[in-house]
């Protein structure tokens, strides 16, 4: 069994637009609704901190705290939980890249979730993997394509 999953979506709009909304407009499609995001600190460059807040309509809290392992403005950012703030280490749980690419006349948006082992792998496909990030890709390309 591989330790990655992903999800791809072609998105009917051009890569800037894509990278903008999918940078700087997270708050807004990071989570499949019911459930939201905020952007708590973020310092986008390798090694910057990389924090969010998942709030779900029941009341759940979630914090996603991280570093940045890479920022490639324009192109893709990733992420990983396996290393906090201050170089301090995490119980890793996954390596997220989220990626965009040219195709004809609009973007290939791509999010990656690779982990450290098939065992955790599994656990975050039976989480909903599949269908939480398609519905976070579906949530991205509205707000894209609602743009153009």
């Amino acid at each position: 069994m591989s330790t990655e999953l992903s999800v791809t979506r072609y998105i009917a709009a051009p890569p800037s637009t894509v990278w903008d909304v999918m940078a700087n407009r997270q708050n807004e499609w990071w989570c499949p609704t019911p459930w939201r995001a905020e952007v708590d600190e973020q310092d986008r460059r390798p090694g910057g901190v990389c924090k969010m807040t998942m709030y779900g309509p029941e009341g759940e809290v979630m914090p996603q705290n991280g570093i940045y392992l890479a920022y490639d403005e324009g192109r893709r950012f990733a992420s990983t939980d396996a290393v906090v703030e201050d170089l301090q280490p995490s119980g890793p749980f996954m390596i997220g890249i989220w990626e965009i690419a040219p195709e004809g006349d609009g973007t290939r948006y791509t999010a990656t979730a690779r982990h450290w082992s098939e065992e955790t792998c599994k656990q975050h496909e039976d989480m909903g993997f599949t269908q939480g990030w398609a519905a976070c890709a579906d949530q991205l390309a509205a707000i894209c394509e609602g743009e153009v």
